[in-house]
Order: C-alpha cells, then structure tokens, then sequence
C-alpha cells in the first residue's frame, strides 16, 4: 500500500518553477486514479459536435497555461472541467 498523498482535484497540483522540484514533488505524492481515468479521452467511438465559444484573449492565455502544466490540451481541460461541474450539479443524469 502506498502511502503518500492523494491528490484528488487538479487544483492541488502547485506551479514548479523547474523539473528538479516537479520531480520531488511527484516522489512524494500520487495521483488519484480516478482523476488520472477522467483526464483521458472518453470521446473514442462518440461522437461529438463543434460549438463556437467566444472566450477574452487573456483567459484563452491562462487557460492554455494550466492546460499545459497538466499535460492536457485546453480544449480537453475545459470539456474536462464542464463534466465534472456537470456531475457536481446534476449527479444522477
């Protein structure tokens, strides 16, 4: 069993300002599996549709920011982050 920290939202995970602390931090803690499975597509076979959505320059910025500190494209962070907020409002839909 191991025990280091769970991190269970992608908000617990601090900026690194280089690889050396990003390592050390990772050496002591973990992901939970589960935030780990829901960072994953899940659109394989589904199918989905295109939106326009008209977002401030400087947000679009931020976002693609902390998109790239979790390894994840901005696009998929933010339908990530839809469903979870989705589930949080509506969790037996």
């Amino acid at each position: 069993m191991n025990d280091l920290p769970l991190i269970r939202q992608w908000e617990e995970i601090p900026f690194f300002p280089n690889p050396k602390e990003e390592a050390a931090y990772w050496a002591s803690h973990q992901l939970d599996p589960t935030l780990l499975s829901a960072s994953l597509s899940r659109s394989e076979g589904q199918e989905s549709t295109s939106i326009t959505l008209r977002i401030d320059p400087r947000m679009l910025s931020r976002l693609k920011r902390l998109a790239a500190r979790r390894y994840l494209n901005y696009q998929s962070m933010i339908k990530q982050w839809l469903a979870e907020r989705m589930e949080k409002e509506n969790p037996e839909a």
